[in-house]
Formats: structure tokens, sequence, C-alpha cells
């Protein structure tokens, strides 16, 4: 059973960072993995943030370019996403999101509140 699982959130100030973490379970073929996070603010659809291939390509939305950094670890089979100058609009539920072959998994979520 693949498993993954967010750490990392909080309560932030505006201007302030994070990391998030997401460690997958399960697998071994975690390096042929793309691996995403979305968030999803309350009212609103879930949103893809930014994404990081099995080669290492990334794309982030364009809301969070220049500030969020992905990355991952292959041999800690662990995604992280770096959030720097985080705005109060950042305030979100996010998700760790995994692909291979014709399956996915999710993530339970953590929460990320950017407020004064």
């Amino acid at each position: 059973q693949v498993q993954l699982v967010e750490s990392g959130g909080g309560l932030v100030q505006p201007g302030g960072s994070l990391r998030l973490s997401c460690a997958t379970s399960g697998t071994s073929a975690f390096s042929f993995y793309a691996m995403d996070w979305y968030r999803q603010a309350p009212g609103k659809q879930r949103e893809l943030v930014a994404g990081i291939s099995a080669g290492g390509s990334t794309n982030y939305a364009d809301s969070v370019k220049g500030r969020f950094t992905i990355s991952r670890d292959n041999a800690k089979r662990t995604a992280y996403l770096q959030m720097n100058n985080l705005k109060p609009e950042d305030t979100a539920i996010y998700y760790c999101h995994g692909v291979v072959s014709r399956a996915e998994y999710w993530g339970q979520g953590t929460q990320v509140t950017v407020s004064s």
C-alpha cells in the first residue's frame, strides 16, 4: 500500500517561509514517480501549485513562480516544497500527489496559514 504523508505546514507571518515534505512509503519505485503539490483554499477548487517529473523537470503555477521551489530526494523517497515570501493568499491545505504509470496517490494534506 503506497502512502504519502505531508508535514511542515503551520502558521507563518506574511513574508515568511515554510518547507513542506511529502514522505512516501510502500514503494521502492519512488524515482519513477512524478510528484506534484496541490492546494485548496476554503471555497475554492483544488489547484496545481508545482510539479516535478521523474527526470527532475519542474513546473509552477504563475502565482508562485519565483517564490516556491519543488524538489525531490529519491534516496529518501521524499518530495519537498520550499515556500518563501509567503502571502495571505497562499493560505490553503496543501496536498502531495504522486503519479506512476496508471496509478496516482494523494496525501492527507497539511494546513498552511499565512497571517499576521
